[in-house]
């Protein structure tokens, strides 16, 4: 089978066009540009043949990059958007990408307590509108913000929920059992689901990964293959010592508690299924 890369940043360096947002620190982009090409060429020598975009955090809530690059290459892209949450209304903005094939929407504290970053109407908006037309909310969290996340979870039981990059347990380095017991929590949520994605940044941080078995089993246990999906996280992934192949290679080949059935479902089938249903 083809398999689906779940999580994909893009930008570009035509900043008249598409401008960042103006606390953007371009020493700090890096790299300059990341487009459709340069993802498909990491992507396909893999077998990875379709890709879900993410929206870039240099763009904010300005998702036309991100769109355009879908609208280009029909049936390859599907995309998690952002909009504003400050809004009153950011339900609004949700139905309105839908139909260029946003299917999920990130969210994260953006600096707010992990207690209550998920409080207020415009929040409660976002998880109705997600459960009454199957569009995922997107977490970027840590531990600490689940619980927050599970009273959002227990209140809109039909909202799909797929929290990024593990939950980004092991960015510190360790692996801390308590948090991994806190993420296979939200199991009993069923329709929350678990990007499998960011291998470069968690753990002992070195392909090819293996330490990162220890995370990845309990979260499998948990929530079942499909209800999880890989991700490369790139750029971020194809840079200094890692590569794409060392990240696919992690689930598709190493992974020895998973079928070969369940490693298909988790590079492509899960994701499949939810962003590039017709």
């Amino acid at each position: 089978m083809s398999y689906v890369d779940a999580h994909v940043h893009v930008w570009t360096d035509d900043y008249d066009t598409y401008p960042f947002t103006p606390d953007t620190d371009l020493s700090k982009v890096v790299p300059r540009t990341f487009g459709a090409e340069d993802i498909l060429g990491h992507a396909r020598p893999c077998g990875v043949e379709r890709v879900v975009l993410v929206q870039m955090s240099y763009y904010g809530a300005d998702n036309r990059y991100m769109l355009e690059t879908m609208a280009e290459q029909p049936g390859v892209f599907a995309g998690i958007g952002v909009v504003d949450v400050g809004a009153d209304h950011p339900e609004e903005a949700m139905l309105e990408l839908m139909p260029s094939g946003v299917r999920g929407f990130r969210i994260a504290p953006w600096g707010s307590s992990p207690e209550t970053w998920l409080d207020g109407e415009s929040f409660g908006r976002m998880f109705e509108a997600a459960a009454q037309n199957d569009l995922a909310l997107c977490p970027l969290i840590g531990a600490e913000s689940l619980p927050s996340l599970e009273r959002r979870c227990a209140q809109f039981p039909q909202a799909p929920v797929i929290v990024d990059h593990l939950c980004r347990i092991g960015t510190s380095g360790r692996i801390e059992t308590g948090e991994v017991e806190a993420l296979c929590g939200l199991a009993r949520f069923p329709r929350a689901m678990v990007k499998v994605s960011a291998f470069y940044a968690l753990g002992g941080k070195q392909p090819p990964y293996d330490d990162l078995a220890a995370l990845i089993e309990p979260v499998y246990r948990a929530f079942g293959a499909e209800r999880l999906m890989w991700a490369s996280d790139c750029p971020y992934q194809v840079q200094d010592e890692h590569t794409y192949e060392a990240s696919i290679a992690l689930v598709r080949d190493r992974l020895d508690f998973l079928s070969a059935a369940e490693r298909d479902r988790m590079l492509g089938g899960t994701a499949a299924e939810f962003f590039f249903r017709a």
